[in-house]
């Protein structure tokens, strides 16, 4: 039975969500809650049970010492509210957590009927994975939805997406099933620089988040950040020339794809085969420890070929590794994005 003492009525409620894992390549999504709970100071009034939903061998529980007593902290999931003002002010209500490890359908059930207690209007469940896309231009956002009504109000793709999926697909479905509104906002992220963090990828969905609730978001130090990390990204990737050469194609490929005079089933055609792109790193996509969603639902983990990413030079700095040749485009590529 879900327990709700203590937090007030809601005004035009929102439900924000982020799972650390699989869903989160570069951190971006779950950062970009955390920077909401910390600009607007968000309440916990809830924490899902994690004996219900983790596996302490996977995503294992933190000692630490407060005021002399040794505590434990368990991975799980918790819930907070924060009250936006202005002229219509709202509230959300931000889920933050760890994909859980078992029991899926369960997980989704208990998070809609905070949902349904707490008068929710929306569910935004925010995502990024690893894709074909230059770090020097403006990080691809993707809303999409299963709702085809919600779709064209709110000017989204409804999802086509086929292929294995993270705890953001199952939640997307299970608020459809249920009836409640949902979207999801994914970010793409760099393959070749995927560790996090990244704040551009985060400034990007909380620009997008922005647009889509109505809402001014306080972004702090975010934009500033974003560009250090964009400036010492470029400084790595020249001390690799094979690596400044793959980057170039990489913005050709976009700029092309963006031209004025390309249409705009072009441009949707550009963006789903990069993002869908197989890149040589095997079938399946289990997402086990350490990996993350790729375009086409396969495990992007640090390492494993198609997903080069920064790493330690001998003399210490770190630098890009060799990236493999580009592929040639090929334009009748049948790729749809991750939902």
């Amino acid at each position: 039975m879900i327990e709700l003492e203590g937090v007030p009525e809601l005004v035009d409620p929102v439900m924000v969500a982020a799972f650390e894992g699989w869903n989160d390549a570069g951190d971006a999504a779950s950062t970009a809650v955390a920077h909401l709970d910390r600009e607007w100071k968000g309440e916990v009034f809830a924490a899902l049970d994690a004996e219900d939903y983790y596996d302490f061998q996977v995503n294992r529980p933190t000692v630490f010492v407060e005021a002399g007593v040794r505590k434990i902290t368990w991975p799980t999931t918790r819930l907070s509210v924060i009250r936006v003002g202005g002229d219509k002010p709202r509230d959300l209500v931000l889920v933050r957590g760890i994909e859980p490890s078992m029991r899926w359908r369960s997980f989704c059930n208990e998070l809609l009927g905070f949902a349904h207690e707490l008068g929710v209007e929306l569910v935004v469940v925010l995502g990024a994975l690893l894709g074909d896309t230059p770090h020097t231009r403006p990080v691809p956002v993707s809303g999409t939805t299963s709702d085809a009504d919600l779709a064209r109000r709110m000017d989204l793709e409804e999802t086509r997406y086929e292929g294995p999926t993270g705890i953001v697909g199952i939640l997307q479905e299970a608020c459809t099933h249920a009836g409640v509104p949902a979207v999801s906002l994914w970010a793409a992220v760099p393959h070749y620089v995927s560790q996090p963090p990244n704040p551009k990828a985060t400034l990007a969905l909380l620009n997008r988040l922005e647009d889509l609730i109505g809402v001014r978001i306080p972004l702090g130090e975010l934009p500033e950040d974003a560009r250090a990390w964009q400036v010492g990204v470029d400084q790595l990737a020249a001390e690799d020339s094979e690596v400044a050469e793959y980057v170039q194609s990489l913005e050709e490929a976009r700029d092309t794809a963006e031209l004025p005079e390309a249409s705009g089933e072009a441009i949707a055609r550009e963006f789903e085969r990069y993002l869908r792109r197989r890149d040589g790193s095997g079938p399946g996509g289990t997402g086990g420890p350490g990996g993350h969603a790729t375009a086409d639902g396969t495990d992007g983990a640090p390492g494993t070929p198609g997903t080069p990413h920064l790493r330690d030079s001998p003399g210490g700095r770190s630098r890009p590794p060799r990236p493999p040749r580009p592929p040639k485009a090929s334009g009748d590529d049948e790729e749809s994005s991750e939902d």
